[in-house]
């Protein structure tokens, strides 16, 4: 009875106190301004932090975690609510948020407003690990709001727009797509917040208790915050209002008076072997390397050395004879988290197939094998956490209208490789992944259809996140191709070619294409001779461009083997790739770039040189003023490709050979 007149006390103080408020002229209950809820629960500079709070740096931006008290933080409504008690009918809350892998029906509390006496549930914001929950009483109950299929719970940073008014409530995450949903009521204009607390991270309990990273929480009354805060530069992080104390890192004081800081802690990945990436989202994370006994600090692009012994390449030791099911065209080297390294071989013969193996006690033995036509090469790559092995087939299969290279994708389940998607090609050798945008693509190298007509149209396709599939984006007219390599160099995005024959000669152009307007269009045009790769590579601020030269063909005289391939550099003046050296190679088909150190490093991939296919592969040293010099050669068989790979035993190469179904593994040995 008592907690009933309580109710009905509380319901005559907020209709009391708008009524007088349209006495003397309407006023809004709170200021129409970005409301920011973190700032009013940290206390001001100059007092000491709440010891149940910390400060989180991960994937390069700072967020509190609730490490405490499920009351720690918390406020009363009524510093927001100056002018009367009633919650706004229309408003909007931007939520910038990081929060691990949630238990199936787990719920998490971003925030709630909960009357202090009764403890009723006013307004809550929910997480789940695919859902978003909005909660609210009204007139006859509590109502909830959920949008579905909102992965948010993946450890990346998101900023998420919840936006409500009248009978429509809007979301956005990341400034995507809206998800608008209807209900059959508006919001309550009349919902009274006297006497209650909004709670950050909880809703008064442990249970629900928030267990990510908070750096934004704002309410902004009487509109969709949408347009204030996208388009932005960085979606995941876009910023409405963010507590200064997250902006900058805390400095330690100096002097007598020394004002505790809030715990301040950082991510430190520790990595055996296997390099982790370094972009903006990892930017301040530190990486132990436990093999090269080095510690290093991301800074958005690059890994750089805080401390570090100093590898220096000594010389190469045959380490592993690698048995393959056939002549083997190309090695693709990728690790599958919680399951190790392994190496795909694109072999020639369909049965057994290509080969996939794992490493296993510091050896490659066979895992896999998937039944291939004529394999001229393999990609691994990933969407979102859904990990795929592309196959470039350049045969079709006996009795077949035409040729398909295959998508596989990996089963955690019965930790294979299984079919996922096939896709018609033209003598496929290549295909090539990458993202622009946070948009997948894959592009491949379509070389020739029929036995003659090499120029023909190469195909770029884009994943759809609808139907799960990839789906034609782009064609680009190629002649011959060979070989696609992405790469990106400050905001711009690159695609270039390895055009190899056009029909009547292997002297031809090679195309540069720049990511402009949504589409890959020409940037530069250079002249090849039967190019068979291309690889990209930076060294301190310069970037690099080297290419594989096959064959010198023409309709008159005689083939070409011994020829030059040759590295072009990026000039920032003239915004083009220009000639930086010439390397006499022997029919290249691959170059391979890696560094032991601080030192880099090329290898060659020399195939034929028009009598023998046994010759020296070469290493090179970067030097400098001088260039790349010839510094190991290494006896080869019909080599076609070089990947480099690091593992605990240390750092290796290994190489493919066309001509023989044993492709070979080195090691790197140090000092």
């Amino acid at each position: 009875m008592s907690e009933l007149l309580l109710l009905v006390c509380m319901c005559l103080l907020c209709f009391g106190t708008a009524g007088g408020q349209a006495a003397g002229g309407w006023r809004p209950c709170t200021d129409l301004l970005p409301l920011d809820f973190l700032s009013r629960v940290l206390p001001p500079d100059g007092e000491p932090p709440l010891p149940e709070v910390h400060m989180v740096q991960s994937r390069g931006a700072r967020g509190l975690q609730l490490a405490g008290s499920q009351g720690a933080l918390s406020f009363p409504a009524s510093q927001l609510f100056t002018n009367c008690d009633n919650f706004p009918s229309e408003f909007s809350f931007v939520v910038t948020l990081k929060i691990p892998r949630l238990a199936n029906k787990r719920n998490e509390y971003i925030f709630s407003l909960v009357e202090e006496e009764s403890d009723r549930l006013l307004i809550g914001l929910l997480v789940s690990q695919e859902r978003l929950h909005f909660l609210f009483q009204g007139p006859t109950g509590r109502k909830r709001i959920t949008f579905k299929e909102v992965r948010l719970a993946d450890n990346h940073w998101h900023t998420v727009v919840v936006a409500v008014t009248g009978c429509y409530a809007t979301l956005r995450v990341d400034c995507g797509t809206a998800l608008e949903l209807v209900y059959e009521k508006p919001f309550p204009s009349d919902l009274c917040t006297a006497h209650s607390r909004f709670y950050i991270g909880s809703r008064r309990r442990w249970k629900g208790l928030f267990s990510g990273l908070l750096r934004q929480l704002v309410l902004l009354p009487g509109s969709d915050a949408t347009s204030q805060v996208c388009p932005s530069s960085d979606p995941r992080l876009a910023v409405l209002s963010v507590p200064q104390a997250l902006l900058t890192i805390p400095i330690t004081p100096t002097g007598n008076d020394i004002v505790p800081l809030y715990p301040y802690e950082a991510e430190v990945r520790i990595t055996l072997g296997t390099q982790p990436p370094c972009a903006k989202a990892e930017q301040g994370q530190l990486w132990f390397n436990t093999l090269k006994k080095g510690l290093f600090l991301c800074d958005g692009r690059l890994w750089l050395p805080l401390l570090q012994e100093k590898e220096r390449l000594d010389y190469v030791e045959d380490y592993q004879d690698l048995y393959t099911n056939s002549e083997t065209f190309d090695i693709e080297v990728f690790h599958i988290p919680s399951q190790g390294l392994f190496a795909a071989t694109a072999n020639r013969e369909a049965k057994p197939g290509s080969g996939i193996y794992k490493w296993v006690d510091g050896k490659f033995q066979v895992y896999q094998n998937i039944i291939t036509y004529e394999a001229r090469a393999w990609k691994y790559f990933t969407v979102g956490n859904k990990m795929f092995l592309a196959v470039a087939n350049s045969k079709g299969q006996p009795g077949g209208e035409w040729e398909e290279s295959v998508i596989y994708k990996w089963s955690s389940r019965k930790l294979m490789f299984l079919p996922y998607q096939t896709i018609e090609t033209h003598s496929a050798l290549d295909w090539e992944a990458f993202n622009i945008q946070e948009q997948h693509f894959l592009a491949v190298a379509n070389h020739r259809r029929g036995d003659n007509n090499h120029n023909i149209d190469s195909v770029i396709y884009r994943w759809n996140p609808g139907t799960k599939v990839f789906e034609v984006n782009q064609t680009l007219e190629t002649s011959g191709a060979y070989d696609w390599e992405f790469f990106s160099v400050g905001p711009y995005h690159f695609l270039v070619v390895a055009n190899t024959f056009d029909g009547i000669s292997t002297n031809i152009n090679s195309t540069i294409y720049i990511w402009l307007g949504g589409m890959f269009q020409p940037f530069q045009y250079i002249k090849t001779v039967g190019a068979t790769d291309w690889e990209m590579f930076q060294i301190g601020d310069r970037y690099f461009l080297a290419v594989a030269n096959g064959q010198k063909l023409n309709e008159r005289g005689p083939s070409h083997y011994n020829i030059n391939s040759t590295i072009y550099e990026l000039n920032m003046i003239t915004q083009t790739f220009i000639k930086f050296q010439d390397i006499v190679t022997n029919s290249a088909v691959d170059w391979e770039f890696f560094s032991v150190g601080e030192e880099k490093f090329l290898v060659v991939a020399n195939s034929h040189d028009g009598s023998s296919y046994s010759l020296n592969s070469v290493i090179y040293r970067w030097q400098g003023y001088e260039g790349f010099v010839p510094i190991h050669r290494l006896p080869t068989i019909g080599c076609t490709d070089w990947e480099y790979f690091n593992t605990t035993a240390g750092s290796f190469l290994v190489y493919s050979s066309a001509t023989s179904p044993l492709s070979k593994v080195f090691r790197l040995k140090t000092y």
